[in-house]
């Protein structure tokens, strides 16, 4: 099982820099990079402090020139707000400059705040869709000569521009949950990502048979990748294990307010929950966060990251985003390298 690091900028606190929060995301994707990750995830979002990032290609443009191994993932784009030859051409454009690193993730995207702000009255279904229909056609103007009557992007014979340096362009993962999501991914020859929300092992379990099943179902289809997302923190003490579930319990409950979308937003940051708001989450506490997510010291995800293996995870992504200070992070990640990632190899 490989391993790799998936972050953004996370701005909390109108106090924080934004220069200084971007330098110390790469300074997490160096010490990635020299660790011995085998690579570096960032996403797209719009509008949101909470993630920053609007287009993942710029930052991993720049991740290359500090990194000199690690493969550069978006994780993900957001298909409906791209036109498949514009995405094809600038997809193509930083695997060129990256020298054949990059790998393309594609969603539909999560959030109905940024559905509001880009693409007014989409849902979800529709956004799917439109993920259907993007990634064929990318994959045609990769081999060029390609030609689209869709129900969302029409257009005459066309090719990408540039090509990518990679033969048949850079691997593309689809981010899927439902048997429908992995049953298109590995049957248009796409690696998948799988991100599990609040349901622990159980739903890691399933996410695989999902998978499985897929792949049982496109024998001719070569087997492909399956990547697990989920937040880690590697703590250095069992104080440090309680602190540490108690962070990302916050950071949960910010991550569901911006997911349910009814509460203010002013300059990009969502009104403060209270710590009465916090306790009363009907789902969401330290002790659910202890329990689904991958909290503990070495040993004890040494033994989480095992069964993981054993499942059958190609890549196992270390989620950092989580509110903590950089410091905090850098001392996770670093004992992630250190003192976990030797039992794999």
């Amino acid at each position: 099982m490989k391993f790799s690091l998936f972050a953004h900028m996370e701005r909390i606190s109108p106090d924080e820099d934004q220069k200084q929060l971007y330098d110390e995301f790469i300074e997490l994707c160096k010490i990635a990079d020299e660790g011995g990750m085998h690579a570096v995830w960032t996403g797209e979002h719009h509008g949101m402090n909470f993630t920053i990032s609007p287009n993942p290609m710029l930052n991993l443009i720049d991740v290359a020139r500090h990194t000199k191994n690690v493969r550069l993932g978006t994780g993900t784009v957001i298909a409906p707000f791209w036109h498949p030859i514009r995405l094809a051409g600038e997809a193509a454009m930083t695997d060129i400059i990256t020298d054949g690193r990059l790998d393309l993730g594609i969603a539909r995207g999560a959030y109905s705040y940024e559905y509001e702000r880009m693409m007014p009255g989409m849902d979800a279904w529709e956004a799917g869709q439109r993920m259907r229909e993007l990634i064929p056609a990318i994959q045609g103007l990769w081999k060029g000569d390609y030609a689209q009557e869709g129900e969302f992007h029409s257009f005459p014979q066309t090719s990408s521009s540039p090509m990518p340096t990679q033969k048949n362009g850079p691997p593309i993962w689809v981010a899927a949950r439902d048997p429908n999501s992995h049953e298109f991914a590995v049957s248009n020859g796409c690696n998948v990502q799988v991100t599990p929300l609040w349901q622990g092992d159980a739903e890691i379990e399933s996410l695989m048979v999902k998978f499985n099943d897929a792949c049982a179902k496109f024998p001719e289809q070569p087997r492909p990748k399956i990547m697990l997302l989920l937040h880690t923190y590697v703590a250095d003490s069992p104080e440090d294990v309680k602190q540490g579930a108690e962070e990302l319990n916050r950071f949960y409950n910010y991550f569901g307010a911006w997911f349910k979308n009814e509460r203010p937003v002013e300059q990009g940051l969502i009104k403060t929950l209270s710590d009465e708001e916090i306790a009363g989450h009907p789902f969401y506490s330290p002790e659910a966060m202890e329990r689904d997510l991958v909290i503990g010291e070495p040993a004890a995800v040494i033994e989480r990251l095992k069964k993981y293996e054993a499942l059958g995870y190609d890549e196992f992504s270390f989620w950092i985003d989580s509110s903590m200070s950089f410091e905090r992070k850098k001392a996770s990640l670093e004992r992630f390298i250190n003192d976990v990632m030797p039992a794999f190899r």
